[in-house]
């Protein structure tokens, strides 16, 4: 049996001799399916390899369930495919559209949470988990700027895409951390309010600022360390809701494995603290409840 998931790393091509070897205990790797949507080829060895050694997630960047088609179909029977030859332990999507028109983007774009965004997205959701044959765990994204027309709070709406799909959420704190400082509103009081009961993952990443307007505009660029803030975020949450599935995101200015091995290592250790404190509050015996890996992909808390 694998061990029980703690902390894991996202899964570079640099990295993939030492991932595979890497001996961490409740170490797993998330990558986007989009690099490995294919019949063979070294990459997806590569990927076989690692999965054989370490539970794998599949953190999804195109399916552009916020958009006003449902997701291609196509797209969705390599996806099912992969799925199904790496097994993976977790698939998740981000909350935003990609495509339109046929046309692909290069970007995770917001919308307006309007009703009948919510009715399109919904539908989306269930066609993917559908295809996939499989519980999903849903991203909150990143906020740059006021866009008009929302009808529902953002919590509100997950939590309703949450009870008509029965998909999951994947918490992000930084995405939390930089939109708050964009927007003007409090990452903490966000984090009280999320429903804890549907996370199935949480991301740490780093940010950076805007080049021309600095620390006024932060940027999701994944590109840095895990900033303090972040980390105070992510103990308060976690104190809150207990063990979660945690990854650390490394898309730019990627450093040794080692060093982001060390990053993970903090994460696996505020993780053990946080169940501890939890069960010595509720007079319960000292033991972590992370989530399991499973041949089916089990994503549920025990």
């Amino acid at each position: 049996m694998e061990s029980p998931l703690t902390a894991g790393l996202g899964l570079k091509p640099e990295h993939f001799d030492a991932a595979r070897t890497c001996t961490a205990r409740g170490l797993w790797f998330e990558v986007h399916p989009e690099n490995y949507m294919v019949d063979g080829g070294p990459r997806l060895r590569w990927l076989e390899a690692v999965r054989a050694a370490h539970p794998v997630a599949l953190h999804g960047v195109s399916l552009s369930l916020a958009g006003d088609a449902p997701p291609d179909e196509a797209h969705l029977a390599r996806f099912a495919a992969l799925v199904r030859r790496i097994e993976p332990v977790l698939v998740s999507e981000h909350l935003a559209w990609s495509a339109f028109d046929g046309n692909y983007f290069p970007d995770l774009l917001p919308f307006p949470r309007s009703h009948e965004a919510l009715h399109r997205i919904a539908g989306n959701i269930e066609r993917t988990q559908a295809a996939l044959g499989r519980r999903i765990a849903v991203e909150n994204p990143s906020h740059y700027l006021h866009i008009e027309g929302h009808e529902w709070d953002e919590i509100d709406f997950l939590r309703e895409l949450v009870r008509r799909t029965g998909c999951g959420l994947l918490l992000d704190v930084n995405n939390v951390h930089v939109s708050a400082r964009n927007l003007g509103f409090d990452a903490g009081a966000y984090l009280d309010r999320f429903p804890g009961e549907a996370v199935m993952e949480i991301h740490l990443a780093g940010h950076s600022c805007d080049p021309r307007l600095g620390e006024a505009l932060l940027i999701d660029s994944h590109d840095a360390p895990v900033a303090p803030e972040v980390w105070a975020l992510y103990r308060r949450l976690i104190g809150r809701i207990g063990a979660r599935a945690t990854l650390v995101e490394r898309d730019g200015n990627v450093p040794a494995f080692d060093e982001l091995l060390a990053e993970r290592d903090v994460a696996a250790a505020e993780l053990c603290a946080a169940e501890m404190a939890i069960s010595d509050a509720n007079g319960l015996p000292r033991r972590p409840r992370p989530v399991r890996a499973s041949p089916r992909g089990a994503e549920s808390f025990r």
